[in-house]
């Protein structure tokens, strides 16, 4: 059985509760993806995949299915603990070759740090396949620049979702690349 994915959507969600386990389904149901039966991934994104929104990727799945997915998740139970998870996207310009999806899970970044960082490592790792030369310790603006001159990166983004921890309750977020086709 072979199975390649041709869409691909993005979501995230937040959820709190005093138990850890219903905090993390809170925030799959936030995220719109807690009836289905998620299976984690690596992080590629598939040849000739398309990215959709939520909206249309989640319409195409029936409740209880199987679905792969590309997971980023955070928890805390610390008071004012700032949480986040992040889901890169890198996709090359030939689409007959495969891009790259990075998962990051941090503490007391915002949500713009997190968001470049997850950004920045699914495109870092991108551009080493595509045989671009990097130095990893210039800014993301600066290196995202050079992909976009060499012509070799068409389409670069993220989703991330941050919250802060409250007294006496779990706070879990998630963000996923959710496979749909």
């Amino acid at each position: 059985m072979k199975f390649t994915p041709t869409e691909m959507c993005l979501t995230r969600g937040v959820g709190r509760h005093r138990e850890r386990l219903t905090s993390f389904e809170l925030a799959l149901r936030d995220a719109g993806i807690a009836s289905y039966n998620l299976v984690t991934v690596s992080s590629i994104f598939p040849a000739r995949c398309k990215l959709v929104s939520k909206t249309r990727g989640l319409r195409k799945l029936d409740h209880g299915e199987i679905v792969f997915c590309v997971m980023a998740r955070s928890e805390t139970n610390e008071s004012h603990r700032l949480v986040a998870s992040s889901i890169g996207v890198a996709i090359p310009d030939d689409r007959r070759r495969f891009g790259y999806l990075s998962e990051h899970h941090s503490y007391g970044e915002n949500r713009k740090q997190a968001s470049e960082y997850a950004e920045d490592l699914a495109a870092s790792m991108l551009a080493s396949t595509l045989g671009i030369e990097i130095d990893l310790d210039r800014a993301w603006d600066e290196r995202k620049e050079i992909w976009k001159i060499a012509g070799q990166i068409v389409k670069t983004t993220n989703i991330t979702q941050t919250a802060i921890g409250k007294e006496k309750l779990w706070t879990s977020t998630v963000a996923a690349a959710v496979f749909c086709a």
